[in-house]
């Protein structure tokens, strides 16, 4: 996550469209950055982990993405990562190709869309995800509730699959730490009621560059790759 701090003391007394020139310059920043924000990012963690469950083999992930949004709402997204599939290919790469729409209506944020999961060395393992997620501000802190349903695909073996979950983050004071959790619960081609959890803390350390470290763990996961474990990371955002 980046974290922008902004101190204008006099607009605690005034709106800021009253000060001599603030009102002229944001509209000259509106104008220069322009309807569509382009954002990227890179990282490296410990271990690749989508839901509780390791695609990485628990070996190091590398990831990077780009995304594009507009002022209405609309965005979209690549996000790749580097993943191990179990078909002995040293070059197995996931690539999530995302478009969806996010609006606030009062003090509540509306995001829903579509991801497709694309895997180039083996495209057998494809698939669509749809999306929807509520968010809003509890305190200090930011929660959202969010569904996953991807409809039923033969690369899935022909069945459907869901995934509701409750996320979290709690900043720490004005400081540059915040706390984060998840907790899921997967039903369908991927899940037999398997539950996942996450709980962990992010430091942001100036730059663009976030640390993160997160416990993350799993019950009725029937697989080895569900174990519990730490995962620590590094990004830059651009």
């Amino acid at each position: 996550m980046k974290f922008t701090r902004l101190m204008a003391a006099a607009a605690m007394v005034m709106p800021l469209a009253a000060l001599p020139g603030v009102a002229h310059a944001e509209e000259a920043d509106e104008e220069a950055s322009g309807p569509i924000d382009i954002s990227a990012e890179v990282g490296v963690f410990s271990d690749y982990r989508f839901r509780g469950i390791s695609l990485s083999g628990k070996d190091p992930e590398v990831t990077a993405s780009l995304s594009i949004e507009h002022e209405s709402g609309l965005y979209a997204s690549a996000w790749v990562s580097n993943v191990d599939l179990g078909t002995g290919s040293a070059d197995d790469v996931e690539i999530d190709w995302t478009a969806g729409f996010s609006t606030d209506v009062g003090a509540v944020n509306l995001d829903a869309g579509v991801i497709y999961y694309q895997y180039p060395g083996n495209g057998s393992f494809n698939y669509v995800e749809f999306y929807g997620a509520v968010g809003t501000k509890v305190g200090p802190a930011d929660v959202k509730v969010g569904v996953a349903y991807a409809p039923r695909q033969d690369n899935i073996g022909g069945l459907d699959n869901t995934y509701v979950y409750i996320a979290g983050e709690l900043p720490i004071g004005d400081g540059p730490l915040s706390l984060h959790g998840q907790f899921g619960i997967e039903d369908g081609a991927f899940g037999d009621a398997k539950r996942d959890w996450l709980i962990g803390a992010s430091f942001d350390l100036g730059s663009g560059f976030t640390a993160s470290a997160d416990y993350v763990d799993t019950a009725r996961s029937y697989t080895t790759a569900g174990d519990p474990t730490v995962v620590v990371s590094l990004k830059k955002s651009f």
